[in-house]
């Protein structure tokens, strides 16, 4: 049997984990989401750790999780994510001289953050891609708390990263770049790929509704927002959908940008009623949704669970990343 790995979330509104096999035909064997109270978390930073901490045992003890080992997924506004060139360099040399290549870009000083760079092209002597910097306390905070839980992050990755590998759906014809955008009840994150690389990232905070997703009353926020409901769209949706358009305007007008051709819709709220229609009604480009089962197989365990939501899609991709 393939190698596990588990790719592990945690959200303002809620904890979530998936496990998967990799090989020639990735496979979930389990995950599940524990939620989380008020206060407790905030765009992948942990405020109360033993609140945390205790919904982490939870999960594993509910999901069916074999492993102790995890890599964790992270995603803020806070992350900085911008285009960077760099002299061409060896992996490791490269890695080791990031830190004194950049530290004129970081908010905070170079040794208070942890950093990657994700290369997208190069030339003879230089390479292109996306610089993240993170603020380490918060990074040191998720692991720590983790660990009082007795679960080790092996590895932290970014979460739009982690979508931009979720297969043929991120890939998309080599002459379109393809956008997916996992609709959280906080937090957006949207990335922006061509052949299966991310060429654009932004983090989008807008709070639609709080604990009314995903499924909201009848005269919520979905309603309001297709029906008008006399008092015209949901101020908060409205918002998300412009943020979206203008992220997408802002891409395609990069000197040479590759076009959007359609927008994928995953996360915890993606699917509350009237979301995905209002999105695609404000866009000017196809929208499609993305689950789970359109990404991997399930074992017969996780079948007889019933579909995942796709709420787990973000781990989901953080577990299909590369092997550590």
């Amino acid at each position: 049997m393939p190698a596990s790995v588990i790719g592990l979330e945690i959200a303002e509104e809620a904890i979530r984990a998936v496990e998967v096999t990799h090989g020639k035909h990735p496979t979930m064997v389990a995950g599940g989401e524990v939620p989380l109270p008020p206060g407790a978390a905030k765009d992948s930073e942990v405020l109360d750790p033993d609140a945390v901490a205790l919904a982490v045992r939870q999960l594993w003890a509910h999901a069916g999780l074999k492993s102790r080992k995890v890599v964790l997924g992270v995603a803020n506004r806070r992350i900085l994510v911008r285009e960077y060139v760099s002299p061409k360099l060896p992996p490791a040399l490269l890695k080791a001289a990031l830190p004194f290549e950049v530290g004129d870009l970081l908010p905070v000083p170079v040794d208070q953050a942890v950093l990657d760079f994700y290369p997208i092209s190069e030339t003879d002597t230089q390479i292109l891609g996306l610089l993240v910097a993170a603020v380490s306390e918060t990074v040191e905070g998720l692991i720590s708390t983790l660990g009082r839980a007795k679960v080790r992050a092996t590895a932290v990755d970014f979460l739009p990263f982690g979508l931009a590998r979720l297969g043929p759906a991120a890939t998309g014809p080599a002459e379109q770049a393809v956008a997916i955008a996992s609709i959280g009840e906080h937090t957006t994150s949207v990335v922006i790929t061509v052949a299966g690389i991310p060429r654009f990232v932004r983090i989008i905070p807008v709070d639609l509704a709080g604990g009314s997703l995903p499924q909201p009353p009848a005269d919520g926020i979905a309603r309001r927002a297709l029906d008008g409901g006399g008092q015209g769209p949901d101020p908060e949706l409205a918002d998300l959908v412009a943020r979206l358009r203008g992220t997408l305007d802002f891409y395609s007008a990069r000197d040479g940008a590759t076009p959007v051709g359609t927008l994928y819709l995953t996360g915890a709220a993606a699917t509350a009623p009237g979301v995905g229609q209002a999105i695609a009604a404000g866009l000017p480009v196809g929208v499609r949704y993305l689950g789970v089962p359109d990404l991997v197989g399930l074992s017969k365990s996780a079948a007889s669970r019933g579909v995942p939501p796709p709420s787990l899609v973000n781990a989901l991709g953080i577990a299909l990343g590369d092997s550590r």
